[in-house]
């Protein structure tokens, strides 16, 4: 297919502008806060809590509820399964959350093909999972479906060009909209250069979503991914603004636990702008772990609840 300018609806979008388990004390189960403060119409605000996630391999566990039952005796807010295969499994992941202080965060991508190919059949490939998958998320009460329009090992693909972007915010509004029928989004995942050539920045995902300026279309940070791409935390996440909907995190130099690449895991100036945004969505653990996990997680999560309080 053959990209030309007349194939896009432009007018539409122009002008849019703890402690190990077991032998020791379990870290709190309370999500972390912050003091409330007065606000500037002199009204006291909610303080702004941290609400983490795991991932799907995150937790140690052989069923979801021995993961869940870990992750409610360290305060973990919300979980984060893949979209592989959701569809199947959304009555086994409701069951399992009944009665839980858990809540599904984001789907973590999972569909078909991929939205920026310039074979028609790969294209539709991606629509066709990408809506199951949000179907699922919606039924799951889920804050959003993760994706990437196209990453680098990912051919043919349409080039980096003004009339790709328009046709990617095109096919988006589209995707946006079905999204909202089902009471979820779709969130656009700026990754680093060595992983995707297109959408490396937090500020140009949001700037997608403003000229799109659809409810179902959102973006989010990857704080692994901002080291390599970001000259700021805290600027990224601030230019995303209202439409940042998640936050991945991991250790800033092998993407692993945070806290196992010591002093570099300093995620303050981040916590800070969310904290400012007053950000009340996931911050989701997407990383590896270099040492024990009974040992490794429970840190990992105190640092991060003590970093969220100096923010």
């Amino acid at each position: 297919m053959t990209i030309n300018r007349r194939n896009f609806l432009r007018a539409s979008l122009s002008g849019v502008a703890l402690t190990t388990l077991g032998g020791a004390s379990i870290v709190s189960c309370a999500s972390s806060t912050t003091k409330d403060k007065t606000g500037k119409n002199g009204k006291e605000e909610k303080a702004v809590e941290l609400k983490l996630s795991f991932q799907e391999g995150t937790a140690p566990g052989e069923s979801l509820n021995e993961k869940f039952d870990y992750m409610e005796r360290l305060g973990i807010a919300g979980y984060e399964p893949g979209g592989n295969g959701l569809a199947g499994r959304v009555a086994e992941i409701k069951q399992a959350l009944q009665g839980r202080n858990i809540q599904i965060s984001a789907i973590c991508a999972g569909f078909k093909g991929f939205i920026l190919s310039t074979d028609e059949a790969v294209r539709n490939e991606f629509f066709s999972s990408m809506k199951e998958i949000i179907a699922a998320a919606g039924e799951l009460g889920s804050v959003g479906v993760v994706m990437v329009p196209a990453f680098n090992s990912q051919t043919p693909v349409f080039p980096h060009t003004q009339e790709t972007r328009d046709f990617l915010c095109e096919q988006l509004n589209t995707l946006g909209n079905y999204a909202v029928e089902h009471g979820t989004t779709v969130i656009l995942e700026p990754l680093n250069r060595k992983e995707a050539f297109y959408l490396r920045m937090v500020a140009d995902a949001a700037s997608i979503c403003r000229d799109i300026n659809n409810p179902g279309v959102r973006c989010m940070g990857d704080l692994w991914h901002m080291v390599w791409e970001e000259t700021s935390d805290s600027g990224a996440l601030l230019s995303a603004g209202e439409y940042l909907q998640h936050v991945h995190i991991a250790s800033r130099k092998r993407r692993s636990m945070p806290g196992e690449d010591g002093e570099a895991d300093n995620y303050i100036d981040a916590f800070k702008a969310l904290k400012q945004l007053r950000y009340d969505k996931y911050v989701s653990y997407e990383c590896g772990c270099q040492g024990d996990k009974a040992i490794v997680l429970p840190e990992s999560v105190k640092l991060l609840r003590e970093q969220w309080e100096q923010a």
